[in-house]
């Protein structure tokens, strides 16, 4: 099958994406073959772009509502995929501003041993309230002791002090959570500085696919908009 072959694809993985709404429906031969045209070829070019912009779900969510005719349900799920695209940078450039103020002197003067909450409430100068509301928004995961009670380990207090520097920068408790996890899913604060231009190629990266990916949306849409055209005026006398 050409359309498979052009795209390195097995018939049966274009057959799955017919089956799956990636592609308009084919006609079929007397003997039940599917016919694929230059439309198939569209869209799935069109489809294909998709998967580095926007991943396989939001794809298939972008082809599906094109082929049934719900351009805006289309469009509509780019743009949330662009504005996911927006909060991963502001993301990657709080966790880079907040580089700097872990390896301060400040920073470095974090305690040596587990602290109670009372005493990192007073460190920051917060409420323990403030603590405990955002361990419930998932920024902090403090341990307990035998009795119940919370025991701010070193790499605990270094988030609090992420968390309050962040909130005192305006940012909201869930973007606050998503830095401080970063920090924490590095190791250290070294290894997360060793990985952030390579975060910020791969954004750089999904940023130019969902241009590519928007030009072969445009294509599948005016190829749609030309055939109906031509459909129209068939059926018109002139």
């Amino acid at each position: 099958m050409d359309l498979a072959r052009e795209h390195g694809l097995t018939a049966q993985a274009v057959r799955n994406y017919e089956d799956r709404g990636v592609l308009p429906p084919a006609s079929r031969t007397a003997s039940g073959y599917r016919i694929y045209t230059d439309l198939h070829a569209v869209a799935l070019r069109a489809f294909l772009a998709q998967l580095p912009a926007h991943g396989y779900a939001t794809g298939r969510e972008i082809l599906r509502a094109i082929n049934n005719n719900h351009v805006d349900d289309a469009l509509r799920a780019v743009d949330r995929s662009h504005a996911q695209l927006l909060r991963d940078r502001e993301t990657l450039d709080a966790v880079s501003a907040a580089i700097g103020v872990l390896t301060s002197p400040v920073a470095a003067g974090l305690p040596d041993r587990s602290l109670p909450v009372s005493a990192v409430a007073h460190r920051l100068g917060v409420s323990p309230a403030t603590l405990r509301k955002w361990e419930r928004a998932g920024i902090l995961v403090p341990p307990r002791d035998r009795a119940g009670y919370r025991l701010y380990r070193p790499d605990d207090v270094r988030d609090a002090e992420l968390a309050h520097l962040l909130r005192r920068g305006g940012y909201l408790l869930g973007h606050i959570a998503t830095v401080v996890s970063q920090v924490r899913g590095a190791g250290s604060v070294e290894a997360l500085a060793d990985s952030l231009a390579g975060w910020r190629g791969r954004l750089t990266d999904r940023g130019r696919a969902m241009l590519f990916a928007a030009a072969r949306v445009d294509e599948y849409l005016r190829f749609r908009e030309s055939r109906a055209t031509d459909a129209y005026c068939r059926r018109v006398p002139q």
